[in-house]
């Protein structure tokens, strides 16, 4: 199998060995080892807690540079629609269409616009009779690797359909084409302007039998600083926005499961919560719902790390933005309720990859098993992170997969040394015969 490509890179020169990384990743994928912490690849959803939390800077996201698109002669923007939330007293999204335009692109295609269709043909998804409930929706990528990773039996749950920036990205291309003729297709590229570094590792995983329609991903925070020179505040834009609420509404929780207009949902974000909710659904806790939305942000995907507005602050310049919108701009025409274009669909089955099996059989797993099982009983269940590992459990597996040596558990240590020296003074205290 193809080793993944991950965008959340760790700068060993400033990592200072704490554990704020160790304690807050949601998937155990951080430890410590020779003073600095050490991201398991297998384990790592690219969720951005650790950039978020790292009080050096010593975790980052990796993303194209505006640079690379250089030598395409036609180039496509895909703003998110969480980009709309980032600049202050911005009362029509057109200023910011036109300042991407004069940063260099030659065309916008919003991702927004995209959201509303694959909204619209989600809701006539979750008409059919032959699907499993509650549908998970496919739009946070780290939501879906994980799922990958823990919840073998959720797969099927997650919404095949593809997520809006796909959608956004294959468009963008047909129209370009239709209205320039004299382009070819490798004369066009697309770049999706990102909050999250998980939608950057989603783009660079597709594979040959599904090839992504986005060529590029650059940061909101890198395209931020160019607009703010690009977007002329003096000169009316020309109306070339084509999203409304719904489609501006996916930026923030909540906003593509309310779309739906649907009852039977439930929208949930940051990662830990994540984590409880996909429990509850896989011991069926939430047999009576019929849509999931999940974020690993909080706030959504205004809350990515890739953003430079607090995401609160960023909802409310949103809620500001949408007031004065159509409730959509993307109708689509036919009036059969089932029908949904084969391209809207994804061509490849998300499999299952687990990352905590011990053993290359069940006996081999079990043996290990028990060894993690008595380690764990003569460590002290605090969790402290000392050793490097993110909890004594864990730091039972490390043992036992050979990665550390029981003797790193400081507090266990400590305790030995404790008895051994108490035992000492009752040894000196003793009479000699």
């Amino acid at each position: 199998m193809e080793q993944y490509k991950h965008s959340v890179l760790l700068d060993i020169s400033r990592c200072k060995g704490c554990t704020n990384c160790l304690k807050r990743c949601p998937t155990e994928a951080i430890r410590i080892r020779n003073g600095h912490a050490v991201i398991d690849a297998k384990r790592c959803i690219d969720c951005g807690e650790c950039i978020r939390v790292c009080p050096y800077k010593a975790k980052k996201a990796s993303c194209d540079k505006l640079s690379a698109m250089d030598g395409y002669k036609w180039k496509i923007a895909l703003p998110a629609p969480s980009l709309y939330g980032q600049f202050n007293n911005m009362d029509d999204v057109d200023y910011l269409l036109h300042g991407l335009e004069n940063s260099g692109f030659d065309e916008v295609f919003e991702v927004s616009a995209a959201a509303e269709l694959v909204t619209e043909y989600t809701r006539r998804y979750l008409h059919r009779k032959d699907i499993k409930k509650p549908v998970i929706s496919s739009a946070c990528p780290a939501v879906v690797r994980l799922i990958s990773q823990r919840y073998p039996f959720l797969i099927d749950n997650i919404l095949p359909i593809l997520p809006p920036i796909e959608i956004a990205g294959k468009l963008a291309k047909e129209r370009a084409m239709e209205n320039h003729p004299e382009l070819r297709e490798e004369d066009i590229c697309t770049c999706f302007i990102s909050p999250c570094p998980a939608k950057v590792s989603y783009i660079k995983n597709k594979n040959e039998n599904e090839k992504s329609y986005v060529d590029f991903v650059v940061s909101i925070s890198d395209m931020y600083f160019v607009l703010l020179n690009k977007m002329a505040k003096d000169v009316i834009p020309p109306t070339v926005s084509s999203s409304g609420m719904i489609g501006i509404g996916w930026a923030s929780t909540g906003g593509e499961a309310t779309a739906l207009f649907n009852d039977k949902y439930l929208a949930a974000d940051g990662i830990e919560n994540v984590i409880q909710v996909l429990e509850k659904i896989d011991n069926e806790n939430f047999a009576e719902l019929e849509y999931i939305e999940l974020n690993a942000c909080n706030g959504g995907c205004v809350g990515g790390v890739m953003t430079v507005e607090n995401a609160f602050i960023a909802q409310a310049r949103l809620q500001m933005l949408k007031r004065y919108l159509p409730v959509s701009m993307n109708r689509v025409d036919d009036d059969d309720e089932m029908n949904v274009p084969d391209f809207f669909f994804s061509k490849s089955d998300l499999e299952y990859e687990p990352v905590s099996r011990l053993g290359v059989d069940r006996s081999d797993a079990m043996r290990k098993m028990v060894k993690i099982e008595n380690i764990f009983e003569c460590l002290p269940a605090i969790d402290c992170g000392s050793c490097g590992s993110p909890t004594c459990r864990a730091f039972a597996e490390d043992v036992v997969e050979g990665e550390v040596v029981l003797d790193e558990c400081v507090v266990r240590l400590r305790n030995i040394a404790k008895n051994l020296l108490e035992q000492k003074k009752k040894d000196d205290k003793m009479p000699s015969n």
